[in-house]
């Protein structure tokens, strides 16, 4: 079995997985560079390594430009 790290389901194969991953609404990522949201297989080739797919932005970085849209808190006053 293969499992989702983001919403924790289970896939018979890995290839089902990595087509989970692209469409998983709990792997979104935002990059608080440029504003946009894309999904974590967008982001990145290898696993390791992420940088924002907006052709205009460099951002990088899992926790340095890139978070997981469920890590960021909207501030209020």
């Amino acid at each position: 079995m293969h499992t989702c790290r983001n919403c924790n389901q289970s896939f018979q194969t890995e290839l089902a997985l990595e087509l989970h991953r692209d469409t998983c609404t709990k792997g979104q990522l935002f990059c608080q560079v440029c504003g946009d949201r894309f999904s974590e297989g967008d982001a990145t080739q290898d696993g390791w390594h992420y940088e924002c797919p907006s052709e205009d932005c460099e951002g990088d970085g899992l926790q340095e430009d890139l978070y997981r849209v469920d890590d960021v808190r909207t501030a209020t006053h």
